[in-house]
């Protein structure tokens, strides 16, 4: 049910932290991989080198996903490269915390633009060559941020909450041509981006949790290999939370 032999998968920010456990996911159920990149050459060799040696298929895609040439050029090389374009995962992100009444506009906008802009633009671009096959997965990589706000992230809850509505339209839009679109919301993951929050807002979110145990990018990466496979092929238009109940 979970097989994804044949399709090809384009992830964004996939080189590290979760997106390089998405790549990795989707490639261990048969998915050819296009990994996207702006600044890790480096790692998105090696996830790359750890995809084939495994038997698997993939190719990596510099392109800054803030950038609509870009979006279009790393579409285009996923096709030539890897033949398709099935699974588009919006998983590069950023946050830049701080109280409002301490928040630049530069801060709100880089927030905005690398969480809510580039998935606008990587969708638009993918939904393309996803409508001429008539068969299509978007999955966005939200944030319990964008359920119920967080003080000290007004621009990413912003972004996040508007993810969810952008996602939501996009799935009426797109459910007549077999394309569903869908929101992974995780709670706090503990990735080499994460580890340096401090210790007491990790103390905390443990109290908050059902499950005894920190999220990892596994338990990310394995909700999106269900969302890319037909056992979730009547689920459009959703928000599922990957948090260990910490949204409840």
């Amino acid at each position: 049910m979970f097989d994804l032999s044949g399709r090809v998968a384009l992830v964004t920010g996939g080189s590290r932290g979760i997106g390089r456990a998405i790549s990795r996911h989707l490639a261990r159920s048969g998915a050819a991989v296009a990994v996207n990149y702006r600044q890790s050459a480096e790692q998105a060799k090696s996830i790359l080198k750890e995809i084939e040696q495994a038997g698997g298929r993939a190719i990596a895609v510099h392109g800054d996903v803030r950038l609509p040439e870009d979006t279009e050029r790393m579409v285009e090389e996923t096709i030539d490269g890897l033949g398709r374009l099935d699974i588009l995962v919006n998983n590069a992100g950023f946050n830049r915390d701080t109280l409002l009444l301490r928040m630049s506009l530069s801060d709100w906008d880089e927030v905005m633009e690398l969480n809510l802009r580039a998935v606008f633009l990587c969708t638009k671009a993918s939904l393309k060559p996803m409508m001429r096959q008539r068969w299509g997965r978007i999955i966005n990589i939200g944030s319990v941020s964008g359920l119920a706000g967080n003080a000290g992230q007004a621009n990413y809850a912003a972004a996040k909450s508007g993810l969810i509505g952008f996602t939501r339209a996009v799935a009426r839009e797109m459910g007549s041509r077999n394309i569903t679109a869908n929101v992974i919301a995780p709670g706090l993951v503990i990735t080499e981006l994460t580890k340096d929050i401090r210790q007491e807002i990790v103390d905390g979110v443990k109290q908050r949790l059902l499950i005894d145990r920190m999220g990892t990018p596994e338990d990310v990466a394995a909700s999106v290999v269900f969302l890319a496979s037909e056992g979730a092929s009547y689920i459009t238009g959703q928000v599922l939370s990957v948090d260990g109940g910490l949204s409840l």
